[in-house]
């Protein structure tokens, strides 16, 4: 059985980070060791919510991790809440990011056209040099946007994307993808490129007009889960982007009208099938 370390907070209420990683993988067939960053009551868009930071328990459950020999198939980043995590992870990267263990980097810091409360432009800087250690990134357009000092655009051409990924390669990722992408109405998905092979690709499926908080995190969940399996690059990517419409518009469907996340309970037979369709 595969195994991906994921790095990020744990939400206790929220349906985001490590709450949203750990159940989605996990039913994908792949054992899933989490190294959570930092516990709140519940994501950032409750009102009145507590943090317990944990910066200094990182380093020493990875050395725990070492003593007793632990490997990983892929380390799975995402939120992380300073620069001095970004060290450890780092630290991380050169102790158990060895041979074919993939590098996944979620960025999450901005969206929007604006970076998050708790982060400002050296923080984005510092992530930006971070991505340059992986061999795949995920950054939406804004968090491109930050990484690579380009304007944020709300209205743009495949151009601009184009320029964007030119920018993210330059970072030294091995694959730059941009999620959040729209080029054409009614119409949104992913846009990457791999700078091996010099190939672009892209993805588009339905818009679904609804914004939940964590979606994000059922992407770059999937898309890890899948390409840790095997599964080639551009079906991984195509699967996370479908498998978080359905999500979506499973959520809206839902009579509670729940605003705080997703249903992705209701949707992983779902997923598991399309993990199925696609090993066929």
């Amino acid at each position: 059985m595969k195994r991906i370390l994921t790095i990020q907070d744990i939400s206790c209420l929220g349906k985001c980070s490590i709450t949203v990683a750990l159940p989605v993988i996990s039913a994908m067939g792949v054992e899933t060791v989490i190294l959570p960053s930092a516990v709140l009551s519940t994501h950032t868009m409750f009102e009145g919510f507590t943090v317990k930071d944990l910066t200094d328990e990182m380093l020493p459950i990875i050395r725990h991790w070492k003593s007793q020999g632990v490997t990983f198939d892929a380390i799975y980043t995402g939120y992380l809440g300073t620069t001095e995590q970004m060290d450890i992870v780092r630290e991380i990267f050169k102790e158990f990011g060895t041979g074919d263990t993939k590098i996944f980097i979620d960025p999450v810091m901005a969206d929007n056209g604006k970076l998050y409360p708790a982060f400002d432009e050296n923080y984005a800087k510092e992530n930006a040099k971070l991505c340059g250690e992986a061999d795949i990134i995920v950054p939406n357009i804004t968090e491109a946007a930050f990484m690579t000092g380009l304007p944020y655009k709300e209205e743009y051409d495949e151009a601009y994307v184009k320029e964007l990924l030119a920018g993210l390669a330059k970072l030294g990722s091995k694959v730059v993808v941009v999620t959040g992408v729209s080029l054409s109405e009614g119409k949104t998905g992913v846009y990457g490129y791999n700078t091996e092979t010099g190939e672009y690709f892209t993805y588009q499926n339905d818009r679904v007009d609804a914004a939940y908080h964590g979606t994000g995190d059922i992407f770059s969940s999937v898309s890890i889960g899948a390409l840790v399996q095997g599964i080639p690059m551009q079906k991984a990517f195509a699967i996370a982007a479908d498998y978080t419409a359905e999500t979506i518009r499973a959520t809206l469907e839902n009579p509670a009208k729940p605003w705080y996340g997703v249903d992705f309970e209701a949707t992983i037979p779902s997923l598991v099938k399309k993990l199925e369709e696609a090993r066929a």
